[in-house]
């Protein structure tokens, strides 16, 4: 891999409202590759890698009543884990699958530890992307409370249209906390 490709990818994620150098840490990233419906984390192991979506979809979901649940979706340029089960060693309480072909850039709990703790920039760009993260699910969680389905899936219209063309709809609607047949509804009434 280039160096001055994941030094771009790992930027990337804060869209250009940071800088922040990886140049001290990036050897410790190294790819990976999952085909569509391969499994970075099936719940109840450990999840081994801390990962930078750098092209694909992964889908977060538990299982509840036999009925599988997404409860986020990692994206291009987006950074995902089960978190707990890495940092901790629990077992994870969810599955992470890719939604298509993926492309990541991983770190093991080992260099990601050493680094988190000895290396500023790596600290730095830690806790810019957490606090980032943080955000995004709170606004999701708020999201859920106070939009109507409607204005819910108006606003992934507006802020990832492209997903409605790469994501099978009842994945979408999983997210939205719809179900498939308003999904449906929805998507005939507004276009």
């Amino acid at each position: 891999m280039q160096t001055s490709k994941v030094t771009h990818t790992l930027s990337s994620f804060f869209d250009g409202t940071k800088t922040i150098s990886i140049e001290p840490f990036k050897e410790h990233f190294t790819s990976l590759e999952l085909k569509k419906n391969e499994y970075l984390v099936k719940e109840g192991t450990v999840c081994p890698y801390f990962c930078f979506v750098e092209e694909g979809i992964l889908q977060h979901s538990v299982i509840i009543e036999e009925e599988e649940k997404t409860t986020y979706l990692a994206l291009k340029n987006t950074i995902t884990s089960s978190l707990k089960s890495f940092l901790f060693g629990e077992i994870s309480r969810k599955n992470i699958k890719a939604l298509t072909n993926t492309r990541l850039l991983i770190i093991n709990l080992n260099d990601f530890k050493k680094l988190r703790d000895n290396n500023k920039e790596f600290h730095q760009f830690y806790y810019d992307l957490i606090e980032k993260q943080i955000c995004l699910i709170d606004d999701y969680r708020i999201d859920l409370l106070t939009l109507t389905p409607e204005e819910r899936y108006q606003k992934l219209l507006i802020n990832e249209p492209r997903l409605l063309n790469e994501i099978p709809l009842h994945y979408l609607a999983s997210f939205l906390g719809i179900s498939d047949r308003h999904m449906s509804r929805i998507r005939k009434n507004i276009k």
